[in-house]
């Protein structure tokens, strides 16, 4: 069975339970941006999973993207909660429900206006490996 719910789940359980990040986005944390959505706001990416296992222990490796959209104060809104993001993630050791999180780090961002509109997105990719 895969551990990408549960590690879902946990992330989602991490940035929610965090005031300060919670402050910075009133549009919450969400799965998929909706039309008119409250700004700014963190949406869950792209999310891979791969067989990771070894001869002898079963395990994944996620690769998994946040979005953080921001029209206020665009880029630097954006790189506001992308480092509360970073800091809440990087190297967490977040409980999951019938796995085991060996490691989550941060591997890299990038930002950009989107094309049709004037809100900004700042894209969070990380990495997980469970077991």
């Amino acid at each position: 069975m895969s551990a990408a719910n549960p590690l879902l789940q946990a992330i989602f359980a991490r940035l929610g339970s965090d005031a300060a990040l919670m402050a910075l986005i009133p549009g919450g944390i969400v799965d998929r941006l909706l039309p008119r959505a409250v700004l700014p706001c963190i949406v869950f990416g792209d999310l891979e999973s791969r067989d990771y296992s070894t001869a002898t222990e079963k395990a994944e490796e996620h690769f998994l993207s946040l979005q953080i959209w921001s029209d206020t104060n665009g880029r630097r809104r954006a790189g506001e909660i992308l480092e509360r993001v970073k800091k809440l993630l990087d190297d967490a050791a977040l409980p999951l429900a019938g796995v085991s999180l060996v490691n989550l780090h941060f591997l890299s961002s990038r930002s950009r206006r989107e094309a049709k509109t004037r809100n900004f997105i700042a894209e969070m990719r990380f990495r997980a490996v469970t077991e």
